[in-house]
Parts: C-alpha cells; structure tokens; sequence
C-alpha cells in the first residue's frame, strides 16, 4: 500500500462508515462536505493503487466485497487514533514557539514588513521567520509558505485572512527632471488625466515615463500608463516598483508611485494628487488549517494592529 494516497483511504473509512449505518455514498459525500463524484473518484483511485475491487456496483447501490471487508477490518480504530494524535500535538500549536514562512513581495518587504518582523521577534523570540520574496502568490494551500501579506483588490477565496488598508499612488518626478522639462519647454499645457496640483497642469504625453515591464502589466499604474502616455515616451521599464521610485529619483522621468515609498524620497515632488484608481488592498493571508495556531494567529493580528497603524 506504499502507492496509496492516504486521502483516498480516508473517503473509503467514511463510505464503509456509511453504509454501517445504512447510507451509501450521498451519505459519505455529505459527511465529508463533497459532491457525490468526489467520492467514487476516490474510491476508483483507491481500487487501481490496490489492484482490487471494494465494492460490488448494483442499481441498488453498493455492496462490499471481501477484500473491502478486510480492508474495512485492518482500518478499524484509525480515525480515532488520528483524532487522539491530533488531541496529542495540539498543544505543541499553541506554544509561541516554531518556525513561521512568510511570503510577501520586494516593495513591501523593505518599506512596510520588515520593521514589523522586527519588533514581534522582539516580543515573541521564541518564534523563528523565514521570510520568502516572490512578486507572485505562493500556494499556501500546498504550504510553500505559512502567511502571505500581499497587494490585492481580490484575494484568493481559498485563504483567510483581513484587509490592512490601501496603498496609494500618485504621479511623482524628480526636482532636476522638473527643472530640465521647464528649460525644454516641457510641462504645461494640455491635461491628460484630469491632474492638477498647484494649479499646474501637466502634458502627460510631452514628458519622460518610466514605465512597468509586461510582469506588472496587470497594475492599474501600468493600464494608466498605456491610456495615458504614448509608448515612444516610455523611456524605460522596470519589473519593479522600487526600482520605478529609483529611476524616477534619478531623473529618467515620471512615475506613478507608491506614495509610502515616494514621499520620504527628498528628491522627489508629487506632481499629481493620488489617484483613487490606483488604489490596491494590502491583505494579510493564511491557510484555513493555520488561523488558529497559536504564532500564526500571533503574527497575522500583530501585523493587522502594526501595519494598519503604519497605514493609517
């Protein structure tokens, strides 16, 4: 039975259970919170991994047959010792103390998490963080990480967790950029996106843009950018949000940035006020199976109390 998927031995425990009782496999199904084809793929699954049939199959349901009444006998107990093994570790849950993978992206990682982590390490030292930098969503459902805080306006439905706040962004340039579009000539005029700060109005298309490379075409700065900005003018794109901020600090152009990001950057000037459109959710995510450990539940609360505060 080296082969077998133990997930198929448990749907086999449930409809054996159910036909004790005299149900079947709508009876199964609904004891496991499944479809009713759910069941017999498992079942099928479980027959071809052991090389035997179970059950008989008749118009009037199923029937077992002797190798599932062996099999049935050699699992007689095993849930309840699996639910006595959980009983067991439990506890070990709810001690603040293991390890706990977190997944979140660059950009937040060195403006807004990384503070965080430090100060629950600091109350919590028992708790050890790996932390794993991904601009993707890692599948927490697979484990690949414990906790996910990620910029999202529809987070998965398989995950759990709460909205922080949002982030904002707004269109950002450099004081030498400004200066140098001023001396070209290059800067007011016609506006494009209904922008306008200090009662100035800014030609988007007459100026330099730093622009978001195809793996973050999906951002709504990126779908602005093409609305509003020829792509000859695009004189540069990045895969980064960062590295958007540091180009836009060097003068390449304007950006659309992140404020929490662009507005401690002294070289940089907010051009236009934040733009509602850009707005994302920032979420703290887990596993259903994980919001009730104890230093999962420690971190994702301390993070919505820290971070949301940061966020204001």
């Amino acid at each position: 039975m080296h082969s077998t998927d133990w997930e198929d031995l448990r749907y086999f425990i449930a409809l054996s259970g159910a036909m004790g009782r005299g149900g079947g496999v709508s009876a199964a199904a609904r004891e496991l919170g499944v479809n009713h084809s759910t069941v017999l793929r498992r079942l099928d699954s479980l027959e071809r991994a052991l090389g035997v049939r179970l059950f008989e199959r008749f118009q009037s349901g199923y029937t077992m047959t002797q190798a599932g009444e062996t099999l049935r006998a050699r699992l007689a107990g095993v849930e309840e010792q699996i639910a006595a093994a959980r009983s067991a570790v439990a506890g070990h849950d709810q001690q603040l103390e293991g390890e706990i993978r977190i997944t979140t992206t660059d950009t937040l990682a060195r403006s807004l998490l990384m503070p965080s982590l430090a100060r629950f390490q600091q109350r919590h030292p028992g708790v050890r963080l790996q932390l794993v930098l991904n601009n993707a969503f890692l599948n927490l459902n697979r484990r690949e990480a414990d906790v996910a805080l990620r910029p999202s306006n529809s987070p998965p439905d398989t995950l759990v967790g709460r909205r922080l706040g949002a982030l904002s962004s707004a269109i950002y340039a450099s004081h030498s950029y400004l200066k140098a579009a001023v001396k070209r000539g290059v800067g007011t005029g016609r506006v494009s996106g209904g922008a306008r700060i200090n009662r100035v109005a800014y030609d988007w298309a007459a100026h330099d843009w730093i622009g978001l490379d195809d793996s973050l075409a999906h951002l709504e700065q990126a779908r602005w950018l093409a609305q509003n900005v020829p792509p000859e003018r695009i004189r540069m794109r990045v895969d980064s949000l960062l590295a958007m901020v540091d180009a836009a600090r060097d003068g390449m152009g304007m950006a659309p940035l992140l404020c929490h990001l662009a507005d401690p950057e002294r070289r940089l000037q907010r051009v236009a006020d934040p733009d509602p459109r850009f707005d994302t959710g920032l979420w703290v995510l887990t596993h259903r199976d994980l919001k009730d450990t104890a230093r999962i539940k420690a971190l994702t609360q301390f993070l919505y109390e820290d971070l949301g505060a940061a966020l204001g």
